[in-house]
C-alpha cells in the first residue's frame, strides 16, 4: 500500500512540473523584413533590427518634414510607434493619399522564432487588408495572432494620429 501512495504522489509531482514548463525563450529581437527597406527612403527613427525596441520609442518616418510625415503632393508616410507585445515589437507604416490609406505595411514584427513566422505569415496580410477595407485602425483581431493584431492596431493609431486621420 505504501508503494502505491509512492507511485501516485511521485505522478502528480511529475505532470504538475511537467504541465509547469515554459518553453517559450525570454524576449525576442526586432526584425525587420527585407522588403521593408528601401535604397530610396531615409528613416529618421531607431527601427532597426536590434533589441532594444519598446513602445516607447520614437516614431519615425521616410523623410522628415516639419509635420513628421512624408508630403508628396497629397501623399503622406507615417511609421507609427513601436507597440510591444508578449513576443516582440510590432511597428506599422502606412502611406496615405488624399485622406484615404493607400497602402499598409508592418516594418517590425517577431519572427525570431518559427513559430512567429508562421503565425505572421497568415496574420499581417490579413490585418493590411482589413486596414485598407475599414480604412481606420478599426479592425477585428486575426485569431490566433492576437498580441500581434493588438501591436499592429496600437502602431497604425499612432501612425494615423500622426498622418491627421485620428
Amino acid at each position: 500500500m505504501r508503494r502505491v501512495i509512492l507511485a501516485g504522489v511521485t505522478t502528480v509531482i511529475g505532470l504538475i512540473l511537467l504541465l509547469s514548463f515554459k518553453t517559450h525563450p525570454g524576449p525576442t529581437t526586432l526584425a525587420t523584413p527585407p522588403a521593408a527597406i528601401s535604397p530610396s527612403t531615409t528613416s529618421t527613427g531607431s527601427t532597426s533590427g536590434s533589441t532594444s525596441g519598446s513602445a516607447g520609442s520614437s516614431p519615425s518616418t521616410t523623410t522628415a518634414p516639419a509635420s513628421g510625415a512624408v508630403v508628396s503632393g497629397a501623399t503622406k508616410t507615417v511609421t507609427g510607434t513601436s507597440a510591444q507585445t508578449r513576443y516582440g515589437p510590432v511597428q506599422v507604416k502606412v502611406t496615405v493619399t488624399n485622406g484615404r490609406i493607400t497602402a499598409v505595411d508592418a516594418v517590425v514584427y517577431p519572427s525570431e522564432r518559427s513559430r512567429d513566422r508562421q503565425i505572421n505569415a497568415r496574420a499581417i496580410p490579413e490585418l493590411d487588408d482589413e486596414v485598407l477595407a475599414a480604412q481606420s485602425a478599426r479592425i477585428d483581431t486575426v485569431s490566433g495572432a492576437t498580441y500581434t493584431s493588438t501591436g499592429f492596431v496600437t502602431s497604425l493609431q499612432s501612425a494615423l494620429n500622426q498622418a491627421g486621420l485620428a
